[in-house]
């Protein structure tokens, strides 16, 4: 598709669904991958690194008059909050306007602000570009998941998905041993080693961006918006590129579908088909970013603070127990991930949730009792977050396959705004008192919280997840636009010639 293309409106029957669902994974898959999944890993380094030198930026000598309470909550829910903002607006404009446009457009919002934040010189202007960089990233989210989604084949959408998203813990590993390099004042001022691993964040973000110019506009969006021509072509292409690689031709597909082409779509009609027209997997996407949100969101910005206060770790080595957690968030999706395509989606997303809650619970008590130190108590976390990763991701994969493809993008936004919002700002606001008290019984509330709306979360799953394991995104919710469907995952039936 290119910039002149003009979408010519009409009825159009098409199997470029089921085309695309029936690919074996090839290198193009690798390059969507890539290019579009790899920001998770700066959000995880953006995350980490504030948390990790949250008490260096507070001492005297760093070039800011902050204190670490203000890092780890107002600057971490100014981020949260830029993400829930980012994500609605730009949830609706990758809607309106395409994957492909948007997903460069909050890549360079991102760039710019992490830029920003390297040069801060007062705790203002630290604040504000840590809310837009948060705009950014939450931007990303709503522009790649569905992007991705409707990209990858049906039988490996889970997994893929749940990799991506829990390659957030790849970037925290990174982040956690770049802050002990930079924290290391015998290397690095004090003034400048934190300001370093921003800079480090763009250096990374503009490598993204060049791989990215080459992932394409989604063709499941191009064909319901007037470009079917040329979501053809792009399909036609890729299948080449496929059947070159694998040696052999590809089997037909099956099973086409007929819309009714449109160029936008307002935002009361999906507003009311989130709410009214699917309003059980509207309370399940609430519920899982909410749990999720609380758990990570409001004690993973505090566990350096939970180091420092409680185990006399030196602000300077808290990295080392990050990364050790961090190494146990991302192993979750990536050894589970599988397991959500064959075992199915319902008892996956359900015992990750309520799996990871009895263990928080648990890490809570011996906490309490006072037979944890650093180390183990990292061990304990380590093993939480195995499963707690697995669960959050498939939120993300949740929201973003459960409702039609016109709605999916501003879906992703919303739940994640409204969970994000509810666990990400008032978290990190209510629980950096609780773990920088210095008391053990405000912590084991912290805990105790967090395990619960895991916990309560995996239970509505256990009612309200839908069985997405290999279907088709047009079979899980019939698009808005097919003709004749009907909202609810019929699958759609030809009844025009194919285009």
């Amino acid at each position: 598709m290119t910039e002149s293309s003009q979408p010519e409106i009409g009825t159009v029957t098409t199997r470029v669904p089921s085309r695309l669902d029936r690919l074996p994974w090839s290198r193009w898959h690798w390059m969507i991958v890539i290019g579009l999944g790899t920001v998770w890993i700066l959000d995880g380094l953006e995350v980490t690194v504030v948390g990790n030198i949250a008490s260096r930026l507070s001492e005297k000598g760093s070039g800011l008059a902050i204190t670490d309470g203000q890092v780890t909550g107002v600057g971490a829910a100014l981020y949260v909050a830029g993400a829930c903002a980012g994500a609605l607006v730009f949830g609706w404009l990758t809607d309106r306007f395409g994957r492909k446009k948007l997903f460069m457009v909050t890549l360079a919002v991102y760039l710019a602000a992490t830029a920003a934040t390297a040069l801060s010189f007062a705790a203002w202007w630290f604040f504000l570009f840590r809310f837009l960089t948060g705009f950014g990233i939450g931007g990303e989210y709503a522009a790649i998941n569905s992007a991705i989604d409707e990209l990858i084949p049906s039988k490996y959408r889970g997994r893929v998905d749940l990799i991506i998203n829990g390659s957030y813990w790849l970037g925290a590993v990174g982040g956690a041993l770049l802050s002990v390099l930079a924290l290391n004042t015998n290397i690095f001022p004090k003034d400048l080693g934190w300001r370093l691993t921003f800079a480090l964040g763009v250096v990374l973000g503009l490598v993204i961006l060049l791989v990215r110019r080459h992932v394409p506009e989604s063709p499941r969006w191009m064909f319901i918006h007037g470009y079917e021509r040329q979501a053809e072509d792009l399909v036609s292409d890729v299948e080449r590129q496929v059947e070159d690689e694998k040696g052999g031709r590809l089997p037909e597909a099956e099973g086409s579908i007929t819309v009714e082409q449109h160029r936008t779509i307002s935002l009361w009609t999906i507003a009311k088909t989130l709410t009214t027209g699917y309003p059980k997997r509207a309370v399940l996407g609430f519920s899982l970013f909410v749990g999720q949100a609380f758990l990570y969101n409001a004690i993973t910005f505090g566990f350096g603070s939970i180091l420092v206060n409680f185990f006399d770790v030196s602000s300077g080595s808290t990295g080392y127990f990050f990364a050790a957690i961090a190494v146990g968030n991302f192993l979750g999706p990536l050894l589970l991930g599988k397991l959500f395509d064959t075992v199915g989606r319902r008892k996956m997303i359900s015992g990750t949730y309520i799996l990871s809650g009895i263990l928080l619970f648990a890490t809570a008590w011996v906490f309490d009792a006072g037979l944890l130190n650093a180390t183990t108590m990292t061990v304990c976390w380590g093993v939480v977050l195995f499963f707690a990763s697995a669960g959050a991701s498939s939120a993300y994969l949740t929201v973003s396959e459960v409702f039609p493809m016109e709605t999916r993008a501003l879906a992703i936004a919303l739940f994640y705004a409204v969970g994000t919002a509810a666990g990400g700002i008032s978290g990190p606001l209510v629980f950096s008192s609780l773990t920088s008290s210095g008391n053990v019984g405000d912590a084991v509330l912290a805990f105790c919280i967090g395990a619960g709306l895991m916990t309560a979360a995996g239970l509505v799953a256990v009612f309200l997840a839908v069985s997405a394991e290999g279907r088709s995104l047009e079979d899980i919710a019939t698009p808005l636009s097919a003709r004749g469907g009907k909202d609810g995952g019929t699958r759609p039936t030809p009844s025009a010639p194919a285009v």
